[in-house]
């Protein structure tokens, strides 16, 4: 007996951020799956989804937002739940990954919980990630299969192309590390000048730079400050305030993921930043929103990708061979 099958695409969503799933699912021409989520009493999580999902290619939605521990486990128990329903492929995406900065050793007896990650979720049931602008590239290769590692550089410099593109721009990274992504940054703006910020941050305080200094010639110059996240905003807001006292014209900050942990809002609030341009890889309440802040959605690149790995195609035509 033999028998063509269909592949049917499945979207799900947890519910740390279902706005940006919605979002993702009315892209794809799809639905998110009805899923009954609740808490016990004793707050363990329960999830079942309220269709068959036997055989299908399921994408598993879930930024990785506070309370963090929650929305990982969340998301573990989701995929969990697709592999013994018999789905077909378990595709997680994680906007935003949890734990991704604890990515290596910086001194002795500390864990490398990045790693962790990636074996709950293989542990689970996952068969493949997608994930946007991880912390470090190396934590691709700590998940035991493929992973697509997307970026948010096309939609962050269309934006400052529109909006800034007839200033004298400059591409500051916020530290020696993140050249690399400086780089495409400049490259993708027309060839800009860089410039990075030398600092050291404290090992044994999270959060916290001691020094920072401009290298290379920004004065007069609009800098465009990025980053991969902004947590309590002390490194970017530190890097802004030394890129004025250098002379620059003016500092736009870019980043991906805006945690905002406090007192982030009102450092950024008060610093002299001209825009502050993040994405919605995670939730940003409305009490969190000021003036400055401008959110882009990165939906589209979501989506784009999902549909690529569905139909077996190529993510990495998507940012011109880098990803």
């Amino acid at each position: 007996m033999k028998k063509t099958t269909e592949k049917n695409l499945m979207v799900f969503s947890g519910r740390a951020h279902p706005d940006l799933s919605e979002e993702v699912a009315s892209l794809l021409g799809t639905e998110l799956v009805p899923t009954s989520a609740y808490e016990f009493a004793n707050s363990e999580i329960y999830i079942r989804y309220e269709e068959s999902v036997r055989g299908c290619d399921a994408f598993v939605i879930q930024s990785h937002t506070a309370p963090i521990n929650e929305w990982i486990m969340e998301h573990l128990i989701m995929v969990d739940a697709l592999k013994r329903a018999s789905a077909k492929r378990i595709t997680v995406v994680l906007p935003f990954y949890g734990y991704a900065r604890q990515d290596k050793k910086h001194r002795g007896r500390e864990p490398i919980s990045a790693r962790l990650m990636a074996d709950l979720f293989k542990t689970a049931g996952a068969d493949r990630l997608i994930a946007i602008d991880l912390h470090a590239d190396q934590i691709q290769g700590y998940f035991d299969g493929p992973v697509d590692h997307l970026m948010a550089l096309p939609i962050l410099t269309d934006y400052v192309k529109e909006h800034y593109g007839r200033e004298q721009l400059c591409v500051v990274s916020p530290d020696a590390g993140r050249i690399k992504v400086a780089e495409r940054w400049s490259a993708k703006l027309g060839g800009v000048p860089l410039a990075f910020i030398h600092k050291s941050r404290r090992t044994d305080r999270p959060n916290e730079t001691v020094a920072n200094r401009v290298v290379g010639e920004v004065a007069g110059k609009m800098c465009v400050l990025t980053d991969d996240m902004i947590d309590t905003g002390g490194t970017i807001v530190k890097a802004t305030e030394a890129l004025m006292n250098e002379g620059a014209a003016g500092v736009i900050i870019a980043a991906t993921h805006a945690i905002l942990s406090d007192p982030a809002v009102d450092r950024l609030k008060n610093s002299p930043a001209t825009e502050i341009i993040v994405t919605n890889t995670l939730p940003i309440p409305p009490e969190r929103e000021f003036d400055k802040l401008t959110i882009l959605s990165i939906a589209p690149l979501v989506a784009r990708a999902i549909r690529e790995v569905f139909e077996d195609g190529s993510v990495t035509s998507m940012f011109d061979g880098h990803a």
